[in-house]
């Protein structure tokens, strides 16, 4: 009446609990599969902290830094495009636009995106914007 040691329930769940299984591998209780986990852990922390906790300086010293040009509605502008995006889309796409562009932009701002401009708001936004940020003839 032998019976095999694996076949025993105390063995089996020893062998069960002394065994993690992690992404395929299998890594023994001891201390090194233990620390090896810890550490990979810990570089990922490291690593996603870094990210989250990054320095939001740059970002805030970018906007601080976009200052549209002086002129008639950019008051208004400002005030009506900072509550979708960055005043940076301004600038940044001033060379590709002219009047007839912004005057589209203007129109799918408020017509997709629902931004609040009336038509009074846009033709003077537009005037603004054709006169400031016209890069395209």
């Amino acid at each position: 009446m032998t019976r095999s040691l694996w076949r025993s329930p105390r063995v089996r769940a020893a062998a069960v609990r002394s065994r993690i299984t992690l992404a395929g591998d299998t890594l023994a209780r001891g201390m090194l599969g233990w620390s090896v986990l810890a550490w990979s852990m810990l570089a990922w922390v490291a690593v996603l902290g870094g990210v989250a906790i990054a320095d939001p300086q740059p970002q805030a010293q970018a906007q601080e830094l976009t200052q549209l040009a002086e002129g008639s509605g950019r008051d208004l502008t400002v005030s009506r495009c900072i509550v979708c995006h960055s005043l940076e889309y301004i600038p940044s796409n001033a060379p590709a636009m002219n009047r007839a562009a912004w005057g589209k932009t203007i129109q799918k701002m408020r017509d997709r995106f629902g931004a609040p401009i009336t038509d009074d708001e846009g033709r003077q936004v537009l005037d603004y914007l054709a006169t400031n940020y016209s890069g395209k003839p």
